[in-house]
């Protein structure tokens, strides 16, 4: 991926921030070309090629313009040849406890996608076959996030994909890291952080694992000081 292409499709996903204000195109910006996860996404191909997405703590709910973007430029022919074709955007709900981070995603939707303002624990997940969970079950305590993932598993079923996120609690000085950064950004967008509940990147994989999912661990924190791991779980397929 040349730094030429990154550009261009971080302008594609971005552009329909501007009408959201300065803060949320910034914002928009500087997550998707800092954070890795979301050109891995791409890169590696772990989404089925129709997604219909439910995305728990989506913020700004970015997914919903990088995706059609990339669309696009594969469309017109400007894609790396080693990746493979992005997967069409068939429906995406956001789900956003934060009011300030709804206000400033609902102006940049694309049609047919949805932020609503609700708790994970609680909001309806609606219909989906993937399940995005990034960085957001450590601010529920361990008992909601076990019945968060019961219900992703249930509403997924019977061939759904997860993508879940986690700072791996027993990687030490990284983690700590991570979570000063975590609250420190968090304060940044406004909002207060109470208690937060993790765990190691081992206890999440076998939490899914009992949920029937296949997982693929990985680092997902290249570039980054931090300790992430992202679990890629899929329902009716086998551990890998």
């Amino acid at each position: 991926m040349t730094a030429a292409f990154r550009k261009r499709l971080l302008d594609a996903a971005t552009a329909p921030y501007r009408p959201a204000g300065h803060f949320a195109w910034h914002f928009a910006r500087g997550k998707l070309s800092r954070d890795p996860v979301f050109f891995s996404i791409l890169e590696h191909g772990m989404l089925p090629g129709e997604c219909r997405i439910v995305d728990l703590g989506c913020g700004q709910a970015l997914l919903s313009n990088l995706l059609p973007a990339a669309g696009r430029l594969h469309a017109a022919g400007d894609w790396p040849a080693a990746w493979p074709a992005p997967p069409r955007l068939t429906g995406y709900r956001g789900i956003e406890l934060m009011p300030r981070d709804v206000e400033r995603a609902r102006p940049a939707l694309p049609a047919g996608a949805e932020v609503v303002q609700g708790d994970i624990r609680h909001a309806d997940f609606g219909q989906a076959n993937v399940a995005i969970i990034l960085d957001s079950l450590h601010y529920i305590d361990v008992a909601a996030q076990n019945a968060a993932l019961v219900r992703v598993r249930d509403t997924l079923a019977p061939d759904g994909t997860l993508l879940l996120r986690v700072g791996d609690a027993a990687a030490g000085l990284p983690f700590k890291l991570c979570m000063w950064v975590d609250r420190a950004v968090t304060f940044v967008r406004g909002h207060r952080l109470g208690e937060l509940h993790c765990r190691p990147a081992a206890d999440w994989r076998a939490t899914l694992e009992s949920l029937g999912f296949a997982v693929r661990s990985m680092p997902m924190d290249a570039g980054t000081p931090f300790a992430n791991t992202l679990l890629l779980g899929r329902l009716g397929a086998r551990s890998g």
